[in-house]
C-alpha cells in the first residue's frame, strides 16, 4: 500500500539522509508548491521567489542530517524557507511592491497564485469562485503587513501550524505570536472592510469570517 502524508515524508527523508538523491528530489517535488506559496506570501515579491526557493532547497539538502524526526517534514521545510525569506528581505532592505494580479498577452487579468494548483480538498464550484476572489483580496491586503506579520499570518492560517510551532520557527514567544497575529488580523480586516467595491462585498464577508 502506497504511503501518504507524514509517513511518506519520513520514509523519503530517511532515504535522502542515506544519500538517495532521487528520494530528496521526490520530497522537494511534493512540497515545492507550498514552498513557492510561502515564499511569495512572506516576501511579496514574485520576481525573486524562484531564486529564494532554489536557495531554500539547497539549504535543505545541506541540512538533511539535522532533521531528527521530532516534527513533521513540512514544518522543518517551512522553518528553512521562512529563514531564507527573512535573509532575503534583510539583504534587499525593502520589499518590492508587486501585485498578485497580472495580465496575459491578450490583456486579460489573472491571479499569479492561481497558476499554482492547490491540493487541498475541493469545494463546491460557487465556493471555489468566492475563495479565488477572496484570495486575491487577501493577497493584496497582505501587502499592507510587515514581513514579520505576513510570516506569522501565513504560518498560522495558511500552513495551519500551532502557535507554539510558529514561535519556535520565528524564535519568538507564543505570546508574541498571539500579539502579532492579532495585529495582523486587525490590519487585514480594516483593509478588507475599507474596500468599497460593491461586487466584492460578498467575497469580503467570506474572508472576514475565515480570518
Amino acid at each position: 500500500m502506497e504511503q501518504i502524508g507524514p509517513a511518506r515524508d519520513f520514509s523519503l527523508m530517511r532515504e535522502a539522509q542515506r544519500g538517495n538523491h532521487a528520494a530528496f528530489e521526490q520530497l522537494m517535488h511534493i512540497h515545492d508548491r507550498d514552498v513557492l506559496r510561502l515564499a511569495f506570501r512572506i516576501t511579496g515579491s514574485k520576481n525573486d521567489i524562484q531564486d529564494i526557493c532554489q536557495d531554500a532547497f539547497l539549504k535543505m539538502y545541506k541540512k538533511l542530517d539535522s532533521f531528527r524526526f521530532e516534527c513533521s517534514v513540512s514544518t522543518w521545510i517551512y522553518r528553512i524557507v521562512t529563514n531564507v525569506c527573512f535573509d532575503h528581505l534583510r539583504k534587499s532592505r525593502c520589499r518590492k511592491e508587486n501585485s498578485a494580479v497580472e495580465r496575459n498577452a491578450e490583456g486579460e487579468e489573472y491571479n499569479l497564485l492561481d497558476q499554482i494548483s492547490d491540493t487541498r480538498q475541493a469545494h463546491q464550484p460557487e465556493q471555489q469562485a468566492i475563495r479565488r476572489e477572496a484570495g486575491v483580496q487577501v493577497l493584496l491586503a497582505l501587502e499592507g503587513l510587515t514581513s514579520h506579520e505576513r510570516a506569522v499570518f501565513e504560518l498560522r492560517y495558511f500552513r495551519e501550524l500551532k502557535l507554539r510551532i510558529v514561535g519556535e520557527m520565528l524564535n519568538i514567544s507564543e505570546a508574541s505570536v498571539k500579539t502579532t497575529l492579532s495585529r495582523a488580523t486587525q490590519k487585514l480586516k480594516s483593509q478588507l472592510a475599507g474596500d468599497t467595491n460593491g461586487r466584492n462585498s460578498r467575497c469580503r464577508g467570506q474572508v472576514m469570517r475565515e480570518v
